[in-house]
């Protein structure tokens, strides 16, 4: 398994359909902001994909000083549940070694018809050596925990990758819940 910067038309396209039938559509950036960011090098568009070039999912990123953010992670629905996240993950955290890694999942608390969905991505995330920073975050009006693979991040750090990356309007979007 390899993680490929999308180049290619078929890339971007199988990155896309991924995207948006993987996230709701409230949760969701343009896509094409994001591969105008992908351009500038705030954003990494990557395909995972096996060795022979099938598609197995994707994972969007931003870079900012020693910060990468997985923005988006999906696998397609069909390869599901046979440890190509865990393996994805690692092959992130490797190429993001001596960075701060961080992402964001719906609260598990929160009454919702995914809850269960939420609760699994969660205990992924746990079992794959992230932690759970303590706050939560109002992200796009969705409640949200954030977590680390390293030391604590606290959330002017964690808001400073939207601000710095982003247009006022998305990063305002972005606040600290409670």
């Amino acid at each position: 398994m390899k993680l490929i910067n999308c180049s290619t038309a078929a890339q971007f396209s199988n990155l896309e359909h991924l995207y948006i039938e993987s996230f709701p559509k409230a949760e969701r950036k343009p896509f094409s902001l994001m591969v105008q960011k992908s351009r500038e090098g705030v954003m990494e568009l990557l395909a995972i994909e096996e060795e022979s070039g099938t598609f197995l999912g994707l994972a969007i990123t931003i870079l900012y000083k020693d910060l990468v953010l997985l923005d988006y992670f999906a696998i397609s629905p069909t390869m599901r549940g046979q440890n190509i996240g865990t393996h994805a993950l690692r092959l992130l955290q490797e190429r993001y070694v001596g960075k701060r890694f961080v992402l964001e999942i719906e609260d598990t608390e929160e009454e919702a018809p995914n809850r269960e969905e939420r609760i699994r991505r969660k205990a992924f995330y746990l079992r794959n050596n992230m932690t759970v920073m303590p706050y939560y975050v109002k992200l796009f009006g969705v409640k949200m925990q954030v977590l680390t693979n390293g030391p604590e991040l606290s959330f002017e750090e964690y808001h400073a990758i939207y601000q710095k990356s982003f247009s006022e309007k998305i990063s305002s979007d972005i606040t600290l819940f409670g």
